[in-house]
């Protein structure tokens, strides 16, 4: 794979986890069991700005190499694995969380192969 590839699946990557995880954190808010989703939907949320913030960046190709861009993704790759485990935490009985963890697990899988 070519490593305009890679940086394109990365893209495509923090996107669909900055979706997931702001789809995630409405749903636990629907949860009768709200109280007990906050660290997760605090994540989520932090998680969903760090990934929208790191496909921006990366999409512009003119600083897509430099050190702070990767700084930017070792912290999405950090963010993903936090909130990751903390939805795995949950993913037995909510759907939603089983599916942002997987897709969190996802890029941040993608944003090390950029690396």
């Amino acid at each position: 794979m070519s490593q305009a590839d890679v940086l394109a699946r990365c893209i495509d990557a923090c996107f669909r986890c900055a979706q997931s995880c702001t789809s995630c954190a409405d749903a636990c808010l629907n949860e009768e069991t709200v109280a007990d989703l906050r660290r997760c939907i605090s994540l989520c949320l932090t998680c969903a700005d760090v990934c929208a913030t790191t496909g921006a960046a990366l999409s512009r190709s003119l600083i897509s190499g430099e050190a702070s861009v990767r700084g930017l993704v070792q912290a999405c790759v950090e963010m993903c694995a936090a909130c990751a485990e903390e939805c795995e935490r949950h993913a037995h009985h909510h759907e939603h969380c089983r599916v942002c963890a997987e897709v969190c697990r996802e890029c941040e899988k993608s944003c090390r192969e950029l690396l």
